[in-house]
């Protein structure tokens, strides 16, 4: 019995003494930071200059109308209240090669593609852009106020505006209205996901756009290729390079200029016991010339806090009420 008692002491001490400092640090990652604001000489443009983060329609304002669709571009263009400044939307490839609007790795969730097609999860890269253009892409789209407006059209009911768009359409309805920058994410991985880099590519090349837009991926090696192929085009962090970048903010480990090979942070607010919303963040992202973008932010405390902790881009579903919290005087949407 002593015995026992000796090995669980043992093993209380070597738990204690692991897990008190390793608490600790976590307590402490995941506490705010009253570092100050600090401004630094940049030369990002997508680093705000005015103290306002810029307001980023996450999906085209997918929380106010059908998302990644031209109906929900066309709302944040031509509306009176809001204005936005960079669009975020994702792409995926078809089986012919070009590059939709989608978020999602099937058709199923936003458009009536089993009821068309006859299979549940239809991928994108198993129709033509043709096929796709047949489905409507308002069809689970729900309003506030639990309505589905736009289901059941079918056919020559669907508007043009909610059928499947390409690329290079959004890019020419945006350009002809206004001066705006753009967050891209290449959503397929493996072989689709290198296809869609160099698709992208040639088409921000062709219309001189390259600097107007960051491109984004969860796939190592989507971001390895685009690194490789296309040094020019500009990248956000990858999940680990986001992950690296956190503890040399925090530990505030200084690095060469270019140590980052990217161009914005595209984070949460937090990310499990992880805090990436301080100035602290912000602070030393500014310090090497990369922007803070954080995604996706829908409440209206929220947006107001990380517009005072100096971010760059709010991505949120909902402009409208971004714009508002950021630029009235009392930082609420009325």
């Amino acid at each position: 019995m002593k015995g026992f008692v000796k090995v669980l002491f043992k093993v209380i001490v070597v738990i204690l003494v692991v897990a008190l400092p390793l608490g600790t640090l976590l307590f402490f990652m995941s506490k705010d930071t009253k570092d100050p604001v600090v401004n630094y000489e940049t030369t990002n443009l997508y680093i705000t200059e005015t103290g306002k983060a810029y307001v980023s329609a996450h999906r085209s304002g997918g929380g106010q109308f059908p998302e990644n669709t031209l109906m929900a571009f066309e709302n944040c263009i031509n509306s009176e209240d809001f204005n936005t400044d960079i669009f975020e939307f994702d792409l995926h490839i078809t089986k012919d090669g070009e590059l939709i609007l989608l978020h999602d790795g099937t058709l199923d969730r936003t458009t009536d593609s089993e009821e068309t097609f006859g299979v549940s999860k239809a991928k994108p890269s198993d129709y033509t852009y043709d096929e796709i253009r047949k489905l409507n892409f308002g069809e689970n789209f729900t309003d506030n106020n639990g309505n589905k407006p736009y289901s059941g059209l079918r056919g020559k009911d669907i508007p043009e505006n909610l059928k499947a768009v390409k690329l290079e359409t959004v890019l020419d309805y945006l350009r002809e209205n206004g001066d705006f920058r753009y967050i891209i994410e290449i959503k397929d991985g493996g072989k689709l996901g290198e296809k869609s880099a160099d698709k992208l590519y040639a088409i921000l090349k062709e219309k001189q756009m390259l600097e107007k837009a960051i491109i984004g991926t969860f796939h190592v090696n989507v971001s390895k290729y685009m690194d490789k192929n296309y040094p020019d085009m500009l990248r956000s962090c990858s999940l680990t390079e986001g992950l690296a970048f956190y503890f040399c903010a925090f530990f505030g480990i200084d690095r060469d200029a270019d140590a980052f090979n990217f161009k914005a942070l595209q984070i949460p607010a937090k990310a499990f016991v992880l805090n990436c919303s301080t100035t602290r963040i912000v602070n030393y992202a500014h310090k090497y010339d990369i922007a803070v973008q954080y995604w996706t932010i829908n409440k209206e405390e929220e947006i107001k806090r990380l517009n005072e902790i100096g971010a760059d881009a709010i991505i949120t579903d909902y402009p409208a009420r971004a714009y508002a919290v950021i630029n009235t005087d009392s930082g609420e949407w009325v």
